[in-house]
């Protein structure tokens, strides 16, 4: 297969698929904030129940698609990364300095700007982490706008930017957002993770096996306390890529078959799941409130100065070049888009704010999508204007 063949196919399916969060997200708030938000209140409450024999997962269908769907999202983000960590854009230090730098800068910076202004209330900076996530389909959906007017090395530099991003999400989940934790269940999960590693070692390219204790973990980690998401990127993990034989990679052949259920399906769902905000009772402090303000400004301001400033210094210290065919009007719109946060926002803020449980669950959400629909505009603005100095040169 092509290298490029699996890079342009991620683009495409990012592209439709963050136009499609958009759809959903705006269908929710709609829907939300209509005659008709009893039932969108009702078809997340259903009540999902799965059991077999003592084992038993009761939780609403919201809770299901948050935990059990999204370790799907987990487990292609897993893939993606094992592929380009082995193969990819992520396996030469010389392609991962400027796109790390970036990620850095974009992680770092906004967390600093949410502290600010939340520092006095210590049940509010439990959401620091909440604008550190970059939605690389809700970016890529709005560079799809501008067609072959932006490089594909500024493409490139975003989809690896998003992925560092990525991993570091996962590593600030499994430090800081983790429950009580149950010994028996960890020890079953553990177990679970020690097969998937002999299985591996043994040479099993079936992907049955995999998947059976993937499943497996998945439960054991969703009652042991530790989210049950980080179970998708483990199982990913250890699904091998390559094969002793002539037999097709089991991680390329589950990664293409996942792709377009997760960009057409579960990122949808989760999208009109959790994007319907509430506006009845909004005023002006609502947006000024320390929370929602600390998200939106670092999302919006925290995620340009992070990525666009640590990418200027590493170029200007010289250990990393400008994207090929890039201007810095686009560098600086790409980092602006960084700060679409959406997807990984909303679900970082329904573990940081608990719906039912903490103050302020569902205000999060108000800076999420403001930050994230301000990025959004503004980058886009940005990149259009960019992109026709680059053409005029």
């Amino acid at each position: 297969m092509p290298l490029r063949s699996p890079v342009t196919r991620f683009f495409q399916l990012e592209a439709a698929g963050g136009l499609l969060l958009i759809a959903a997200a705006a269908l929710a708030l709609i829907i939300n904030n209509s005659p008709l938000s009893w039932l969108y209140n009702a078809f997340l409450d259903v009540p999902v129940v799965a059991q077999i024999g003592a084992v038993k997962i009761a939780k609403p269908l919201l809770l299901w698609i948050n935990d059990g769907l999204m370790a799907l999202f987990f487990l292609l983000i897993g893939l993606e990364v094992k592929r380009e960590v082995l193969e990819g854009h992520l396996s030469k230090p010389s392609q991962i300095v400027l796109p790390g730098a970036a990620a850095i800068g974009g992680m770092v910076i906004p967390a600093l700007i949410y502290w600010a202004l939340n520092k006095d209330d210590p049940t509010a900076l439990s959401g620091w982490a909440i604008p550190m996530a970059t939605d690389i389909a809700f970016a890529l959906g709005v560079l799809a706008l501008l067609g072959k007017r932006v490089p594909v090395s500024l493409k490139l530099f975003l989809m690896t930017l998003a992925i560092i991003d990525d991993l570091g999400a996962i590593v600030v989940i499994a430090l800081f957002y983790s429950g009580e934790l149950s010994n028996l269940s960890l020890i079953l999960a553990a177990a679970s993770i020690v097969s998937l590693i002999v299985i591996n070692r043994l040479g099993v390219v079936k992907l049955g096996p995999y998947l059976l204790i993937g499943l497996l973990l998945w439960v054991c980690v969703l009652k042991s306390g530790v989210h049950a998401t980080l179970a998708g990127v483990v199982l990913a993990f250890c699904i091998p890529l390559r094969t002793r034989n002539e037999e097709s990679s089991p991680l390329l052949t589950l990664e293409h078959a996942l792709h377009p259920w997760i960009a057409y399906g579960v990122l949808p769902l989760f999208a009109f799941a959790n994007a319907g905000v509430s506006l009845s009772g909004v005023t002006l402090e609502s947006f000024t409130h320390p929370v929602p303000m600390g998200i939106a400004a670092g999302l919006l301001l925290g995620k340009t100065l992070g990525v666009f400033g640590l990418t200027w210094l590493a170029i200007k210290l010289g250990i990393a070049a400008l994207p090929q065919g890039a201007n810095w009007g686009q560098v600086l719109g790409v980092s602006i888009l960084c700060g679409i946060g959406f997807t990984m926002s909303l679900f970082v803020g329904s573990l940081a704010f608990e719906p039912g449980s903490s103050a302020y669950a569902g205000v999060d959400r108000m800076g999420i999508l403001t930050g994230s629909i301000l990025a959004a505009f503004v980058g886009y603005g940005v990149m259009v204007v960019a992109s026709r100095r680059n053409q005029g040169q």
